[in-house]
């Protein structure tokens, strides 16, 4: 079938360009100075009749045109076939053997010409149109995915940030707990000392005036001259009014506190410490009863040297309590400051993650959005393959087919002219002879 096809186009291939040779051949030989060139060169030449006479029939020459005809249909487009056996119907009919019946056939030619050239141009700017969207769209698609990885990492690394402000915040947060609770240990702690050095103070004080009124009771004894009498009781004010008014002044109370001497100090003492059995009587001797000055001196200095070690261990606890102190207030300053720095970078970080958590949404909002962009955009991809691709795929097929079809109806159009500029006669039988 190919061989016989391919035999038929390159026949009425030649057929068509004899058509034309002879076309152009006829229209030399008709024109006006020709033919008066020919009356004078050749006498018996009629002058009613062509110089030129063909012995093609007119019948011959729409044959001619329906093989060139058939040879454009076959190379046609499908959707250009219907339009093709419309050309061939009317150049069958009777009213093509008529004179001047081939302008209409002609006409029809040119009109067919013009459609598959305009059809061509729509193929040119539809494919010019695709291959611009394509390329359009394939750049807003690269772009769409190179923002949504962006935002894809920005949400991750934001994701981190937030976590790892979190554990800071968390951090911080128990910080200022422990702190706190530092804070009130010490505190705690700090009343606990200067409550007991209190109490030392306060019994090593009443220890001390026990003693020194110890000692001043053995002067009184053994050395007059360094006893010191009690400071006598101040009268009230309504006592002395009492008395400068004759009265008689009022007795003095017992001494209370320890054992009668009037010291007192915040210590327990049991009563029964309190208690002292009565003094068992004197020996009996027949000497008179001397003082113990030498026994008396050394009690009276062991007095002393006991005065002496309440004085240092109270020295000692006041400057231990004194630097107790300067260190807790020290450390209470240090761990307000602290507690304020870390308040206020709580503060800062809490505020930092809020701002970023903002930054977080912000993200997966663009995310979102240039997901479905990107959807959006792969869905106009699809529809330009749909609208597309037939027309790229086999546009070179339907120019090429354009192009014979073209071809091939202009080959039918000069064989149809030739014949319509009354190159054809159809009674006229001998070439270049003369009339009868």
């Amino acid at each position: 079938c190919s061989t016989k096809t391919a035999e038929w186009e390159e026949r009425s291939k030649t057929r068509a360009e004899e058509l034309v040779a002879l076309a152009d051949t006829i229209k030399v030989l008709n024109d006006d100075d020709a033919l008066d060139l020919f009356k004078k060169t050749l006498p018996g030449a009629s002058a009613s009749a062509s110089l030129v006479q063909m012995s093609v029939s007119t019948s011959a020459v729409r044959s001619r045109a329906l093989d060139a005809l058939s040879a454009a249909k076959k190379a046609a487009l499908p959707s250009d076939k219907a339009a093709l056996d419309l050309l061939s119907l009317a150049l069958a009919g009777k009213k093509a053997l008529s004179t001047g019946g081939f302008d209409k056939v002609i006409k029809m030619i040119d009109d067919m010409v013009e459609v598959l050239k305009k059809e061509q141009d729509d193929d040119e700017h539809k494919k010019e149109y695709c291959a611009t969207q394509f390329d359009l769209a394939d750049d807003k698609r690269k772009v769409l995915e190179r923002t949504i990885a962006q935002e894809e990492n920005a949400v991750a690394t934001t994701k981190d940030a937030i976590a790892t402000l979190v554990e800071e915040i968390a951090t911080l947060e128990a910080g200022i707990k422990a702190l706190d609770k530092s804070v009130a240990e010490a505190t705690e702690q700090r009343k606990e000392e200067n409550t007991e050095y209190k109490e030392l103070i306060s019994s090593n004080t009443a220890a001390k005036e026990v003693l020194g009124w110890a000692k001043n009771r053995l002067n009184l004894f053994y050395n007059p001259k360094l006893y010191k009498a009690p400071p006598k009781r101040e009268l009230t004010r309504e006592e002395r009014i009492f008395v400068n008014n004759g009265g008689t002044p009022p007795p003095t109370a017992p001494p209370g506190g320890i054992a009668g001497t009037g010291i007192t100090a915040l210590v327990q003492v049991s009563a029964k410490a309190l208690r002292r059995d009565a003094p068992p009587p004197p020996p009996e001797t027949w000497d008179a009863y001397a003082k113990k000055s030498e026994e008396s001196t050394g009690v009276i200095a062991m007095i002393d040297l006991l005065i002496k070690d309440l004085e240092k261990e109270l020295t000692e606890a006041e400057t231990e309590e004194k630097e107790a102190q300067a260190d807790y207030e020290t450390m209470m300053k240090e761990s307000a400051d602290k507690r304020t720095a870390d308040s206020a970078l709580l503060t800062e970080k809490s505020s930092t993650k809020a701002d970023v958590g903002s930054e977080l949404e912000e993200h997966k909002e663009h995310a979102a959005s240039a997901g479905k962009e990107l959807m959006a955009t792969m869905k106009y991809i699809a529809s330009l393959h749909a609208e597309c691709d037939w027309l790229l795929q086999y546009h070179d097929v339907r120019k090429e087919a354009r192009t014979g079809e073209i071809d091939s109806l202009v080959k039918a159009k000069a064989v149809l002219s030739g014949a319509d500029y009354s190159l054809v006669q159809t009674k006229v039988h001998s070439f270049l002879g003369r009339s009868p």
